[in-house]
């Protein structure tokens, strides 16, 4: 569900942060600077808007919770909001968010083109701005390219700070594999993580998703993955 720390009243929207979405757990690659932008928001001292996009896997929705956990760790109210399924609630739930220290939106791209949305957001935006909430939102695409009908909403984008995710490379994805297992408890060598990555789809979300069937099955194989393992759990 999305909580509002500091006794704020809670929405039942079916949306929580998973524990495993930190900063600990991200492997910045060429992306420390954004990395490093977002904690200061996160802490209250950074930039009061951050605008960052990149494609779907790459890790936006793992960053606006990371923030999230980093606000709440320093005791900043925050709430993190995704518009994936737009059709769970309407424009309302931006309503009254500016009473945070810390708005997350993901997938803003969503509602782009839907007046109703748009305007509910200009609003919202404004009210943020006044009362000195940070806000951070990820899309898919630049500001100028969302295909935004009002113009406003554009303007007040692209006046915070703007990033482009940048994606990693099949190199420094096992190195994520191999990470996110040691902290599991399981040993994956990097030939087997190489192994994961040819022969699965490399979105990091579905990467993460094979290694949490693998974590499921692999007591039994003393937590040590091979590839004849690896190949009967994950059918490849």
């Amino acid at each position: 569900m999305i909580k509002f720390s500091h006794g704020i009243s809670q929405l039942t929207l079916g949306v929580s942060l998973k524990d495993e979405a930190t900063f600990t757990n991200y492997f910045t690659g060429k992306n420390k600077q954004l990395i490093e932008e977002l904690k200061k928001t996160a802490h209250g001292v950074g930039e009061q808007v951050i605008y960052v996009y990149g494609y779907a896997g790459q890790g936006c929705t793992h960053l606006l919770q990371a923030c999230c956990h980093e606000a709440n760790q320093y005791g900043l109210s925050s709430v993190y909001i995704p518009f994936t399924n737009m059709a769970d609630f309407s424009p309302a739930i931006l309503d009254g968010l500016e009473s945070l220290k810390l708005i997350c939106l993901d997938d803003i791209h969503m509602f782009a083109g839907k007046p109703e949305w748009e305007e509910a957001f200009f609003h919202a935006y404004n009210r943020m701005r006044d009362a000195g909430t940070s806000l951070i939102v990820t899309a898919n695409l630049p500001p100028k390219a969302l295909g935004l009908v009002l113009p406003d909403i554009l303007s007040r984008l692209s006046a915070g700070i703007v990033f482009q995710l940048h994606s990693l490379s099949d190199h420094e994805k096992v190195q994520v594999l191999m990470m996110r297992a040691e902290r599991r408890g399981m040993t994956l060598s990097e030939e087997v993580g190489r192994f994961i990555l040819t022969h699965c789809p490399r979105h990091m979300s579905t990467l993460f998703a094979a290694l949490d069937a693998l974590d499921k099955v692999s007591l039994a194989a003393q937590r040590k993955l091979t590839i004849p393992f690896v190949k009967t759990v994950l059918q490849i």
